[in-house]
Order: structure tokens, then C-alpha cells, then sequence
């Protein structure tokens, strides 16, 4: 598995530019295919990322190296639709780690608009990118007890989601009190966690030349070959010499009008003085330029003292030099080399090196993961999938997304001139060479099918007119084309019931040997998490034997899309604390599983919260591998699965992602009449898979009608809302 390292703070000016300049230098002397990655950047020319990229010479351009801008960030969240910010930082982030062996990631700089959300959305990331955590703390200008607290609260809240901290490191501490906070911190976090503290460098606090060009859109007049120097005070030249050489103390940096020759003169020959320290630089403000008469005699003198010109008068530029925001930019090699030294020399690199590579990410699949994973794997083995509602705005809205993505090849079923005539009307721009449109009134295939369809029925009293009358159905004739392998797929159901989609596949596709009936899950992904809950949307109350047979089912399916199944059997009490037919019949299904399925994690019955709240779980049900951890949740019947999905996914706002059916020979999938257009695109891909994955199992020989028990009325006669 590719690894990464995220460097994050929890307030502004914190330093980490310092961890991340030593910890890339040691990672490329260490790994060597490293690259460099970051969320979110203040604008699309970052200073820091140019900064990286350039000094280690990484072969990544600007564009690859970071996902959002600030601005991007704001738009998305003013939309209310946060999920599409970590859609995009873990493309962006996978796209690396294709190229890489290690990633390191630096977290936002906390400067802006939306600064108040941005802790909170670097915990985030950390979550969905699934990787170790080192937390930078700022220790500049603070009583040790309120950094100690702010700091504690911050590691707190990773440790919350399950974020592993592997490092705390206080930056800019004073020197005498370097022992002291580490101690203090010791006492606050884990043992495991690896913590130090940095003494301030007023070096790379202070602001350089080259600060000033980049802030000030500076004209540089003279003395390009020493823009490194720092600047430790200002000085403005507006008064008379003698006055103003009593403020010309070390690294003073002279502001003056362009028109004081005099100003200009003395303060060069105060830097060649031997009674006077050497000055940074000189200033002139005012748009003004020394006269060609003076400027020839300056460009005369042996000097080694960079001479700037700026638009703005001396007391505004005296201003806005003194609130520059410093940063280590590409150019200053002095301030790069600098922080590498800083950390090297209060960081033991061997520590952190050895908790970073030695970390092992659990198995966690987060909302952002598993909606990449399903494009990922959807791309790798294009299926054909076939629309049957193609009338219905949404579904070509959701067949445009796909088929502009490459991820599948959709078959639309309808009459081409309506659903062309609905996408103008709806400003869907769907490219019709890539997508085939079949009218089942009029397509060759429809003899095929009704004969097809004719065999296969008329022992249950369906005679050919019947057949033929049934295949003009869109419903029919798209599961036809699954059975016959002329789709892989069939996703419907937007505009009609469930029974409308799933009676006819249970009729002429049926169920896989082995599986007794058809049910259903929804992979819910839920902030830090995703879960499969069966059955809530096919199967309204079933008994013992088919609630461990939804089970199974569901468990097989999470693995395959990448789930480590924890199978938790949901009653209303856990383990032996509770009585009564319903527990019985949970706890009897429970044993059903583990008997037939020895290899499938599982505890029953169980609560919900003892299910997926690690604490509780500990507490109602010690030493269990599932209390706590559970990511497969079967529902002790429909009553109580569909209204518990829809009550987390309105009120915690986790997309629902299916119903995916389960039990079927081929993939025919339902959707809610409420689907939206990303519910529909997700479907899609959750329908291409199952594909896959049916093609990998073989074609099954097919059951018979009398040993099927796949047309209960029971498993199809639910109608959604």
C-alpha cells in the first residue's frame, strides 16, 4: 500500500513550512520517489508549493501538486455540498500515489476568508486520505498553559475520528521553556505519539528582501545579486542626515523618498563605514527614481545593498512593509537551508521516520474512498448498462456524467427523437455517438425477447401475444437484454415501483445458485465511514433462516467492494440481556451464520450504538471483534431498515448509496423514486461492478421454475416511497 504523511496546524503562522522543508529532505534521502501534495492552496501560483517543487526539483508541475484553491473551497461549501471537496483532494491524491511510493501532504495555512472552518476540514482530509498525522502547533507569544490546552484540544479532536497522530511537534517555543512544554505534552497524548519542540528562529520570522518584491511588486533598481538579506528594523529617511543615522542599527531597512539623493548616499556609505552595522536594503518610495546624474553614480558604486523602488508614499510603505506576511519563498535558498537545519537539529529524524513508515492504515473505507473506488474499478472493465427510463431528465442527467467519464456504455430504452427532444429541454449535454438508444416497440430484438420470453413463461399461463405485449415494457425488455447478454446490466426503477423492476427479473434472470430469494443493501456513507445495511428495501419480514441468508449476502457483497465485513445483527437488546421472539429469532439467525459461515466476522443480537460506538460497544459487549466496529448492519426486518436508513441519511446527511438487489444471477438494481442524479450515477457504477463480478463467478447453469422460490410475493411487493 502507498503511503503518506499529512502536516497539519490549527491556526495561522504556525511554522510547518519548517516540518515540511525537513521532513522532505529526509523522506528523499530516505524513500527517494517521494512526491508533494496539498488540499487545498490560497491561490493557483501557491508561494510554498513553488517553493517545494523547485528547491527539491520534484518532477510534479504546479497544477498536479495541489486540488483546491481557497476559493473553490468556499463555493463549495456556501453550496452545501462538502463531499465534492474530498472528491477532489483524493482523486488528486490517488492520481500522485500512481507515481509515487510516498506522498507527503501539507495542510491549508489558515489565512483568509473561512478561517473557522478549516480545522475542522483538515481533520476532515486526514480522515478521507486515510494517513498518519503530524500536528504543528504555534507557541509564538502564549502562556504555556493556554498552548498546552489549545494543542491538546486540537489532537483531541483527530483522535476522535480515528485519525492516527503520530507526532506533535511545538514550533517557536522560547528557548528556556523547550523542556518544559515537552514534558507537559507528554502527559496530555498517547505514549506512542512522538513529540519535540522548535526554539523560535528570528531569522526566518523576519521579512527579506525578496518578501518585499513579492508583496509590494517592488522594481529593483540595483543590487539584484543580494536579495537574500534580512531585515530586522525600518528606518525612514525623511528628516535630516544627522538625525536620521541615530535610527541605523543592524539589518536596518531604509525607506526613503526617490528624490533624497542625500538619504540614498549616506545610508550606502553607513554600510562601508566600520563605525556603522551593514543595512539590508533601501527603499524609495513614491513611484520617485534618483535623477540620471545620481543614478549613474550609484550604478558606479561597489555596493552590496539591494536598492527597491514602490508606488506607495514612505509612511504607507513603512506600513505594509511592517505587516508582510513572511514566507519562504523559491528563490531564498538562505531561509530553505535554514529551516532544514532547524529541523534537524530539534527533530530526531530516525523517530519520526520510523512512526510515518512504520504506520499501517486501517482498513477503512471513508465516503471519499469508496466513491472513487467505484469509478476507479468501474473504468478498469467498461459494462454495457441499460436505462429503461430514459424519459426521466434525471437519468440522462446521470448518463451524461458517465458516459463523459468513460465508465460505462449506456444503452437508453425509449423513442430517440423524445429523449433527445427532453435532454434539449433540460440542457443535458450528453454525447449521443456514445451512448446507443433502442425503442422496444420498434427494435429488431423485440421478436428475439417475446419468443425468449414466451418459453421461459408459459408454463405460468403467458402466451406469445402476452410476450410480445410484456417486452414493450421498458422493465421487461431491459432485463431480457441482461439475460441474454446484450446488456450487463439494468438499472430502473426512478419513475416506477420496485416490484415494476424487480418482478421480471426474478422471473427470467432468477436468483444464483445457492440463494434462496432476492434482498437488498445500501452502502451508507456516513461522515468517517461506510456501512452496508440490509435489507431495507425488498424483503418486509423474514424469518431466522432468511435474515442469515440477507446476511451472508450482504457480507460477500461489502467485501467485494472492499469492505473487511463486521457483521452486526441489530435487535432491540445485546448479546443475553433481552428476551422475546424477535431477539430469538436475530439470535437463532446469528448461529445459522456463524455455522454455515465460520469465516464471517459477526455478533447477535446487538444495538445498534453497542454496533458502531466503540465505547459502548466495550462496554455492553467486552472482547467482542465486532461491538463497536461494525460496517455490515442487518435490520431485524424492513419495518425497521428502511425507516432507520432514511433517518440517518436526513439527519446526519450520509448519501445513501443503492439499493444495491443481492441474490440475482446478473445485476438489476432499483432505484428510489426520490433518487437524485448522483444517487443514479452511483447505482450505475454499483451495477457496472456487480458485473464484473459476475462475470469473474461464470455463467451459473440456470435454475428451474420449480425449485425457484424467487416469485414470493413477499420478496416483490413492497412500493417504495
Amino acid at each position: 500500500m502507498k503511503k503518506s504523511v499529512y502536516i497539519t496546524t490549527v491556526e495561522p503562522n504556525s511554522g510547518k513550512s519548517v516540518i515540511t522543508l525537513g521532513l522532505m529532505n529526509e523522506l528523499l534521502a530516505k524513500i527517494g520517489n517521494v512526491g508533494y501534495f496539498r488540499p487545498i492552496v490560497n491561490q493557483e501560483e501557491d508561494n510554498h508549493v513553488q517553493t517545494v517543487l523547485n528547491f527539491f526539483k520534484l518532477s510534479q508541475t504546479t497544477k498536479e501538486s495541489y486540488a483546491l484553491t481557497r476559493a473553490e473551497v468556499i463555493k463549495y461549501l456556501n453550496e452545501g455540498n462538502e463531499q465534492k471537496i474530498f472528491d477532489k483532494i483524493i482523486r488528486k491524491h490517488k492520481k500522485l500515489q500512481k507515481r509515487y511510493d510516498f506522498i507527503l501532504v501539507e495542510g491549508s495555512d489558515f489565512a483568509g476568508e473561512g478561517v473557522i472552518l478549516e480545522f475542522g476540514l483538515n481533520v476532515k482530509i486526514a480522515v478521507n486520505l486515510n494517513t498518519p498525522t503530524i500536528l504543528v502547533g504555534n507557541a509564538d507569544n502564549k502562556k504555556i498553559t493556554d498552548f498546552i490546552s489549545g494543542i491538546q484540544l486540537a489532537y483531541d479532536s483527530f483522535k476522535e475520528k480515528n485519525v492516527q497522530v503520530v507526532a506533535l511537534i511545538a514550533n517557536k517555543v522560547p528557548s528556556k521553556y523547550l523542556k518544559t512544554i515537552v514534558e507537559r505534552l507528554r502527559k496530555k497524548v498517547d505514549e506512542e505519539v512522538y513529540i519535540t519542540a522548535i526554539a523560535k528562529d528570528e531569522t526566518l520570522a523576519n521579512p527579506g528582501i525578496r518578501d518585499i518584491i513579492k508583496a509590494m511588486d517592488a522594481e529593483i533598481l540595483l543590487g539584484e545579486h543580494a536579495l537574500d538579506k534580512e531585515i530586522k528594523r525600518i528606518a525612514v529617511g525623511a528628516m535630516q542626515i544627522r538625525h536620521f543615522l541615530k535610527y541605523i542599527k543592524d539589518k536596518t531597512l531604509v525607506i526613503t523618498p526617490g528624490d533624497r539623493a542625500d538619504i540614498i548616499l549616506a545610508s550606502l556609505q553607513v554600510d562601508r563605514s566600520y563605525n556603522y552595522p551593514g543595512i539590508s536594503g533601501i527603499v524609495l518610495s513614491g513611484g520617485l527614481k534618483p535623477e540620471k546624474s545620481i543614478m549613474k553614480l550609484l550604478e558606479g558604486i561597489n555596493t552590496n545593498v539591494p536598492i527597491l523602488s514602490v508606488k506607495p508614499q514612505t509612511y504607507e510603505a513603512a506600513t505594509q512593509i511592517e505587516s508582510i506576511k513572511v514566507q519562504i519563498n523559491p528563490d531564498d535558498k538562505t531561509k530553505i537551508y535554514r529551516s532544514i537545519r532547524l529541523f534537524n537539529k530539534y527533530v530526531d529524524s530516525k523517530i519520526l521516520m520510523k512512526k510515518i513508515t512504520d504506520f499501517e492504515a486501517e482498513d477503512k473505507m471513508t465516503p471519499g474512498l469508496f466513491l472513487y473506488m467505484l469509478e476507479e474499478r468501474a473504468s478498469k472493465n467498461k459494462k454495457r448498462i441499460v436505462l429503461p427510463e430514459a424519459i426521466d431528465p434525471r437519468i440522462l442527467k446521470a448518463a451524461a456524467k458517465i458516459v463523459e467519464k468513460d465508465l460505462a456504455d449506456i444503452i437508453l430504452l425509449g423513442k430517440e427523437k423524445t429523449i433527445k427532444a427532453i435532454a434539449k429541454e433540460n440542457n443535458i449535454d450528453l454525447d449521443w455517438d456514445k451512448v446507443t438508444i433502442i425503442d422496444p416497440e420498434t427494435s429488431p430484438l423485440k421478436d428475439k425477447y417475446a419468443k425468449k420470453l414466451y418459453e421461459l413463461r408459459k408454463h405460468k399461463g403467458v402466451n406469445l401475444a402476452m410476450a410480445y405485449d410484456l417486452v414493450e415494457d421498458g422493465a421487461y425488455f431491459g432485463t431480457m437484454m441482461v439475460r441474454e447478454g446484450d446488456a450487463d446490466g439494468m438499472v430502473s426503477g426512478a419513475i416506477h415501483t420496485t416490484a415494476h423492476t424487480i418482478r421480471p427479473a426474478l422471473q427470467v434472470i432468477k436468483t444464483k445458485p445457492g440463494s434462496n430469494f432476492v434482498s437488498s443493501t445500501f452502502f451508507m456513507a456516513m461522515p468517517d465511514r461506510v456501512s452496508a445495511f440490509a435489507d431495507c428495501a425488498i424483503v418486509p419480514n423474514p424469518n431466522a433462516e432468511q435474515l442469515a441468508e440477507i446476511a451472508i449476502m450482504t457480507a460477500d457483497a461489502a467485501k467485494q467492494f472492499g469492505l473487511k465485513p463486521k457483521v452486526a445483527m441489530l435487535s432491540y437488546s445485546s448479546g443475553t440481556s433481552g428476551s422475546g421472539e424477535d431477539v430469538e429469532k436475530v439470535r437463532k439467525a446469528t448461529e445459522i451464520v456463524k455455522k454455515k459461515r465460520p469465516d464471517i466476522l459477526i455478533e447477535g443480537p446487538i444495538q445498534y450504538d453497542a454496533a458502531v460506538d466503540p465505547k459502548v460497544g466495550k462496554k455492553k459487549l467486552p472482547g467482542s471483534p465486532v461491538a463497536g466496529e461494525a460496517n455490515v448492519l442487518i435490520f431485524p426486518d424492513l419495518n425497521t431498515g428502511n425507516n432507520t436508513y432514511k433517518a440517518i441519511q436526513r439527519e446526519t446527511g450520509a448519501l445513501a448509496i443503492g439499493p444495491m438487489s443481492l441474490g440475482l444471477r446478473k445485476p438489476v438494481n432499483d432505484l428510489s423514486r426520490g433518487a437524485t442524479v448522483d444517487d443514479i450515477y452511483n447505482t450505475i457504477l454499483l451495477t457496472s461492478i456487480q458485473a464484473q463480478e459476475t462475470e469473474k463467478e461464470g455463467k451459473a447453469p440456470e435454475k428451474s421454475d420449480s425449485n425457484h422460490k424467487t416469485e414470493s410475493k413477499k420478496a416483490v411487493k413492497l412500493d417504495k416511497s
